[in-house]
């Protein structure tokens, strides 16, 4: 039988991180992944990026669509209808606002028999875990049915910041192991059971939030790429998008975290909608998404 992880986990925590590890991980020791997306705006930026991992034809992208509740019928039938494979393995990563204890209480229904109960991991920003205020409940949510958590971003944080973050992370979820990030092993992995937590209900509503996409143009440099994302609204949690800079042929991926951070990579391959921009949060609306790109292309000197 194929078993299903499902990798949830707030926007920015390294839920693709992760998953790229448990990719390279599960193929080189002779499993067939077949990988489902999931994002509110154009989930195929990212199965791009997977492509030197994996076939296109291995993974799938679900766009636009809140898998824990309107576009739960579709995930299923995408899982469905994946192949039969020697090895199979079939991995989900949920969108950064999912509501996680519904996806799983829905996942569960409607499978073929050839699946597995699905398995839920968890990613958890240590160093902004119940930090984000109004999104703390939600980020409760995400933990609360996950057989494991995967702690990340714990470089710079003391020993007594981990230590503390664990702690309130066992109260929440008393039978998930928790490890860290360079600590995940398939074999761990492999021997998870479903989580025997109960979780605590969450208003729906709190996992739904605006988003929006934009054409981008040609960027004359890299400092509009910065421009844009420096200085669109703190409230909007996940900015990212692909361009064409300048005169180079290949396009650049780029993406600000909720914690503010931008990065900036080359992109792997040609995006089939064109350069876009994509924004997840309050106040993401199409009027500003264009009137900050314009004002990016007169700034020329804005420094990076």
């Amino acid at each position: 039988m194929e078993a299903i992880i499902t990798i949830v986990g707030f926007l920015g925590a390294g839920k693709t991180t992760l998953l790229k590890h448990l990719i390279t991980s599960y193929i080189d020791n002779g499993w067939n992944p077949f990988v489902v997306l999931n994002d509110y705006e154009n989930a195929n930026l990212d199965t791009l990026q997977l492509t030197d991992k994996l076939e296109p034809k291995w993974i799938r992208a679900l766009t636009g669509s809140c898998i824990c509740c309107t576009g739960i019928h579709e995930l299923r039938n995408y899982v469905n209808r994946i192949p039969a494979r020697t090895n199979g393995i079939t991995l989900i990563e949920a969108n950064g606002t999912s509501d996680a204890c519904s996806l799983m209480e829905f996942l569960c229904v409607g499978l073929h028999d050839r699946f597995l109960p699905p398995i839920q991991i968890s990613v958890v920003d240590v160093t902004n875990w119940q930090k984000r205020e109004e999104f703390n409940e939600l980020e409760s949510n995400q933990v609360q049915v996950s057989s494991l958590i995967v702690l990340s971003h714990i470089e710079k944080q003391t020993v007594d910041r981990q230590a503390l973050v664990v702690r309130d992370l066992k109260k929440r979820n008393p039978f998930a192991k928790i490890i860290t990030m360079k600590d995940i092993d398939i074999m761990l992995v492999s021997e998870l059971k479903p989580s025997k937590n109960m979780a605590q209900k969450l208003d729906h509503q709190k996992a739904h939030w605006s988003s929006c996409s934009c054409d981008l143009p040609n960027l004359p440099n890299l400092s509009c790429i910065y421009y844009i994302c420096q200085t669109l609204p703190k409230s909007i949690l996940r900015v990212k998008g692909c361009a064409k800079i300048g005169n180079e042929k290949s396009y650049t991926f780029f993406e600000r975290n909720p914690d503010g951070k931008v990065f900036v990579r080359p992109f792997n391959g040609i995006p089939i909608t064109g350069p876009k921009l994509l924004t997840i949060g309050p106040q993401s609306n199409l009027l500003m998404l264009k009137k900050v790109i314009e004002e990016s292309l007169t700034n020329t000197e804005f420094s990076l």
